[in-house]
């Protein structure tokens, strides 16, 4: 390449050559070359946040008389440029960076101070200006927390709400059938259909409730803790002002966190977050095990129900469709589960006043987010919402449970009920041929006291 294609950048340990279109200076250029480790940039966003930050701390610092309005304009409108995606190209550093992240912070503030500059006429500096009153060890953990915390809201928790609603409406529709109950997969006690998906419902409904709760401690930002915790450099009402803008922004009730050093220091409440993915995971899991245990067959398997048929199951067995939604949503949650391990290990990385993984732990958790949102999007569209029932194969399995002999306990006694069941196993009668054999009960108590309908409300048989 010609030097034509290039632009001489200095910061405080010299001279670097940058490319000539580049947004960025020469921190930022230097860990480009640094940390060629995974292709991978931070997530997009994860920029918006810092767009966002930026655009608050310009507006802190403005209304507390320390930048001059003309330069926190310029700021702010650049910042939110960038959290809106319009220069995602010039934020090339690998997640794998310096633990602070103080190579992203530097990142947003060359960019911000670059696009600033152009727009002003006049020098807005990276460090001087668009960092003022901030330390990558304060900025970078408080846009861990508003990336994390706006990504649940708008995707997350709509997703949740969608697949709850989804599960609503099936158990509507198809509530009323009856089914054989498994437990150890094996047969046992009948339930309603409607009394399973309104276990899953409720699994994703308290799924909602936590991460709601998590929110409380996410929302929590580090900002104004400045390199210590102390807030040297920074007004002491700084970080308040930045969390009451950024509320007022997005609609998120941000405040500023009452221990600045923990802020700095730990990623509590991140893994914490993470830890209610995960189990949203494990939720998300269970329901996608039980559709295709459901599903399974159609022939030799239990067959009670068919999950849509989306595509071609096989290159070689001609005809056959499988359950790819749920499949695909249980590795969404082994991911997840995976990616909560590593921001476990981030987060017990805080060494004295400062944790040093939090570019990893940003990028884990948004991740998980991401997946859950789109697996509970697609799992309500595009396998609860369009399943049917096998009601004849669902009956004929409820008729022939000797398992129903449980509701005679109180009538007969176990072990007479066990002789029962197990001669009905053996013999392969139905389970009131036998009871009329072995008991003094009529037709008519037998009918009552078998019924699958009134078995799956509960109470005790008499």
């Amino acid at each position: 390449m010609s030097n034509k294609q290039f632009r001489t950048e200095h910061d405080s340990m010299g001279e670097l050559q940058v490319p000539a279109d580049a947004l960025w200076g020469a921190t930022t250029q230097r860990a480009v070359e640094n940390f060629p480790i995974s292709g991978l940039p931070m997530p997009r966003q994860f920029i918006a946040a810092m767009g966002l930050v930026k655009w608050a701390c310009a507006g802190a610092n403005a209304e507390l008389g320390l930048l001059k309005s003309d330069v926190a304009i310029a700021i702010q409108k650049a910042s939110l440029e960038v959290a809106a995606g319009d220069h995602d190209a010039h934020f090339p550093i690998d997640v794998f960076q310096t633990g602070s992240g103080t190579s992203s912070n530097m990142n947003a503030n060359e960019v911000i101070g670059h696009i600033a500059s152009e727009g002003l006429g006049v020098e807005v500096h990276p460090n001087d200006h668009v960092n003022m009153s901030q330390s990558s060890n304060d900025a970078i953990p408080t846009c861990v927390h508003v990336s994390a915390a706006i990504a649940i809201h708008e995707q997350l928790l709509p997703a949740v709400r969608h697949l709850s609603a989804a599960l609503e409406k099936k158990s509507e529709q198809v509530g009323h059938i009856v089914k054989t109950g498994r437990t150890h997969l094996m047969d046992a006690m009948p339930v309603t259909l409607g009394q399973e998906l309104d276990g899953w419902r409720s699994q994703i409904d308290h799924a909602e409730e936590r991460l709601n709760d998590s929110l409380q401690r996410l929302t929590a930002l580090a900002m104004g803790g400045t390199a210590v915790g102390t807030g040297i450099n920074a007004h002491p009402r700084f970080g308040q002002k930045v969390a009451v803008l950024l509320a007022e922004q997005t609609g998120i009730a941000f405040a500023s966190a009452e221990s600045k050093f923990e802020g700095l220091s730990s990623q509590d409440a991140a893994v914490e977050t993470s830890g209610q993915l995960r189990v949203l995971a494990v939720s998300l899991t269970k329901i996608a095990n039980d559709l295709r245990w459901m599903n399974s067959g159609p022939l030799a398997g239990i067959g009670e129900i068919a999950l849509p048929a989306l595509q071609p199951g096989s290159s070689i067995m001609p005809g056959k469709v499988n359950p790819v939604i749920p499949e695909a949503v249980a590795m969404v949650a082994a991911q997840v589960i995976g990616n909560d391990v590593t921001v476990t290990m981030g987060g017990q990385s805080g060494n004295f006043q400062l944790n040093v993984m939090l570019p990893v732990v940003a990028y884990n958790l948004l991740q998980s987010i991401e997946l859950l949102a789109n697996a509970c999007t697609v799992l309500a569209d595009k396998a609860i919402a369009g399943f049917t029932v096998n009601e004849d194969n669902i009956n004929a399995a409820v008729g022939r449970n000797p398992i129903l002999v449980t509701a005679l306990n109180p009538v007969i006694g176990y072990e007479l009920g066990a002789r029962i069941a197990k001669q009905a196993y053996a013999e392969g009668r139905p389970l009131k041929d036998v009871a009329r054999e072995l008991t003094d009960l009529t037709d008519e108590e037998l009918d009552r006291l078998l019924d699958p309908a009134a078995l799956t409300e509960g109470g005790i048989q008499k």
